[in-house]
């Protein structure tokens, strides 16, 4: 029998339910009554378009504000930012085929290209999630050497080394997603045609369970190791000068970078979590009741939605936390308008953090000028 439509375990057969995420599925029990969340076919797709707009104009922008500098007037983080935006902004390009599927409870009615859009827009997904927390594990490095190790780093932080980082992480990360392309395609079950995950493979069950820990808990911990030596090595500076200046600077820095790791954070935690239970009970043949398996599938149809609410979430940030973004968008805003007299003011404004997010100290050997966010 095709392993895609049914599974037998120990005498207990398993089917691939409606609603199926776009990150994952989850197999239940035919003993189980129907377990789809109501209103899911109204809920998700219009979850999917809001992200889908909000992100594709809030990145869009984005890449506009930061890359509209250019490389003499950008700074070394701009680089991060922008290919950050730009991961989220092709990332959304594929929700309208996921609000599609489900406000069809998770059928793949796509024609002679539905293989092919199911499984590019699963690898898609799954080069944004790797991409993502790379560029910010990159930046949170690039932070602590910008402030901890500010002399000792004068030959890591260059332009150059900055692109070979973010072209290591585009290749790595398409690297990563391939199993999610191979291990994706189109299923034929009894009621229809599902974008489904071969959760019959060992090999791709024990992958997804080491991706789990290589792209998510091991950079989560060398963000917080990074940040955390930020705060202690500025406290001890900024209280050693006694400057109110610098410490209103500071937290203002620390506010911006925080409140985009803990979004990302946030957004993906509780995604990582039900997959990593969900992966292990399928690699033990546990044998669970259907409140378990219903809580298990809800719970990873939900976290996917917040999951994709991180790609919207940082153009937010910029915008309402820095000022420095908000004046060169309201320049370059008034420039597309047709305003010439701006052109100047767009072509020598500061990068979009260079005011907003400064942070100086003093020290015994003088006052060193810190950035934050460059």
């Amino acid at each position: 029998m095709d392993a895609y439509t049914i599974k037998s375990y120990d005498d207990d057969y398993y089917y691939y339910g409606e609603n199926s995420s776009a990150t994952g599925d989850f197999n239940f029990s035919v003993d189980c009554p129907d377990s789809n969340l109501h209103g899911t076919n109204v809920f998700l797709p219009t979850m999917y378009y809001l992200i889908f707009f909000t992100g594709f104009l809030g990145n869009l922008f984005v890449i506009s504000i930061v890359g509209s500098k250019g490389r003499r007037g950008g700074r070394l983080v701009d680089t991060f930012v922008i290919n950050l935006a730009l991961a989220d902004l092709i990332f959304v390009l594929t929700l309208p085929l996921w609000a599609i599927s489900a406000s069809q409870n998770g059928h793949w009615n796509f024609g002679k290209f539905g293989d092919m859009l199911c499984r590019l827009s699963s690898y898609i997904i799954a080069v944004n999630r790797f991409s993502n927390i790379s560029f910010l594990t990159c930046m949170s490095v690039d932070r602590y050497l910008a402030v901890v190790k500010l002399l000792d780093s004068r030959y890591l932080r260059t332009s150059g080394c900055i692109r070979v980082t973010c072209a290591v992480v585009w290749f790595s990360s398409m690297l990563l997603g391939i199993p999610s392309m191979l291990y994706r395609r189109v299923a034929e079950t009894s009621d229809g045609l599902y974008c489904l995950e071969d959760n019959s493979s060992l090999l791709f069950l024990g992958l997804s369970l080491t991706m789990v820990v290589l792209t998510f808990i091991f950079p989560v911990l060398i963000i917080m190791l990074c940040y955390g030596t930020i705060i202690m090595h500025l406290n001890k500076h900024c209280v050693a000068a006694a400057n109110p200046r610098a410490e209103a600077r500071r937290r203002h820095s620390l506010k911006m970078v925080l409140s985009i790791i803990v979004a990302f954070v946030v957004s993906w935690l509780p995604f990582n979590i039900f997959k990593a239970i969900i992966i292990g009970s399928q690699l033990s043949n546990a044998n669970m009741s259907c409140d378990t398996q219903l809580w298990h599938k809800n719970g990873l149809l939900i976290s996917c939605c917040l999951a994709f609410l991180n790609s919207c979430v940082n153009p937010a940030i910029y915008f309402f936390l820095d000022r420095q973004f908000r004046r060169r968008a309201e320049i370059l805003c008034k420039f597309c308008i047709g305003n010439p007299k701006v052109r100047h003011s767009l072509n020598s404004s500061a990068s979009f953090t260079n005011n907003g997010t400064s942070e100086s100290f003093g020290t015994g050997g003088g006052r060193t000028q810190l950035q934050l966010l460059e």
